[in-house]
């Protein structure tokens, strides 16, 4: 008979995060030997892990961590949305944040092979076991790290996160941070992530794609067919402002005041807090962006459950 007692069993369910039961049983399992005890429910995790590996997981969240002069965004998936509203898996996020900025790994095969922040467990192990303990598919979809000046907004509990980088000998100064807020909030308030960041990044072959497609365009108007291809292709560099507005960040009215663009807001704050700022980049995550949503008919699952009781 196995040796072991209810605080035995409390304190492997604190250790582990998994269900009484299932730590009394093994506990019993392991005749009332907490390692192995601990590591049955390892393993057990592990296989929930590998049957969960077909499922589609494409809720969660993004977060956002800065510690120092590095900055993390990651977005990390779980199969449904309530579990983003879960403290153990927002905080495996933030611990995995901690980890990327520790170790700068190269992608994420190369994230799952280090050792979490805190922690002796890799991250691919720490993924297994919080997939147990939480019940659902997780994964680790994507990160990046910026170092320097940034400025970082999460919308919507983890729905879109946002960095942007700048370039700048104002940082320092009051109102620049306001000012980089509103950046960040430019980024994330447009419906659709914008392509660009100015119109020196838009690269030729997209260029050359649009005008051919503007050039046929007018050639298919009756008012404008017989004009020259010199003439078109005159209306057509006017017309690429359009496109540079819609797909370039700095080339868009600003948000907050759209009688400027958002270059014109930046050489404006520039001018004000007597120094320079240049905007190098950004980055947008959306949550699941481009995933196949889990659809599930929740009436017909309830009755799935009912009739097999």
């Amino acid at each position: 008979m196995a040796e072991f007692t209810a605080k035995d069993v409390a304190e492997l369910r604190k250790q582990t995060g998994c269900g009484m039961m299932d730590c009394k049983n093994a506990l019993k399992e392991a005749e009332g030997d907490f390692e192995a005890a601990v590591k049955i429910l390892r393993e057990k995790g592990m296989a929930a892990t590998a049957k969960k590996a077909g499922r589609i997981a494409a809720e969660g969240l993004v977060d956002v961590m800065t510690i120092g002069n590095v900055t993390a965004i990651a977005e990390v998936n779980s199969e449904t949305d309530f579990v983003a509203k879960n403290e153990v898996f927002q905080n495996f996020v933030k611990s995995i944040l901690k980890t990327i900025i520790e170790n700068k790994p190269a992608d994420v095969d190369a994230l799952l092979a280090c050792k979490m922040a805190d922690s002796e467990a890799t991250v691919a192990d720490s993924l297994a076991e919080h997939t147990y303990k939480i019940g659902e598919k997780l994964s680790i979809r994507r990160f990046n790290i910026v170092e320097g000046t940034v400025s970082t907004y999460i919308h919507g509990m983890g729905v879109t996160g946002v960095i942007i980088s700048f370039d700048t000998d104002v940082a320092d100064k009051e109102g620049f941070a306001e000012f980089a807020k509103n950046i960040a909030l430019q980024v994330a308030a447009a419906e659709v992530a914008v392509r660009y960041l100015d119109r020196e990044s838009v690269p030729a072959s997209v260029l050359a794609e649009e005008k051919e497609i503007l050039i046929s365009q007018m050639k298919q108007d009756p008012k404008m067919a017989n004009k020259p291809q010199q003439v078109l292709e005159k209306i057509v560099e006017g017309r690429l402002g359009k496109f540079y507005e819609a797909n370039c960040l700095l080339e868009q009215a600003y948000v907050k005041e759209d009688s400027l663009t958002v270059a014109q807001y930046v050489a404006q704050t520039a001018k004000e807090l007597g120094g320079s700022i240049k905007v190098k980049g950004y980055i947008r995550y959306d949550k699941g962006e481009g995933l196949q949503k889990r659809e599930e008919d929740f009436a017909a699952e309830i009755e799935k459950m009912v009739n097999k009781g």
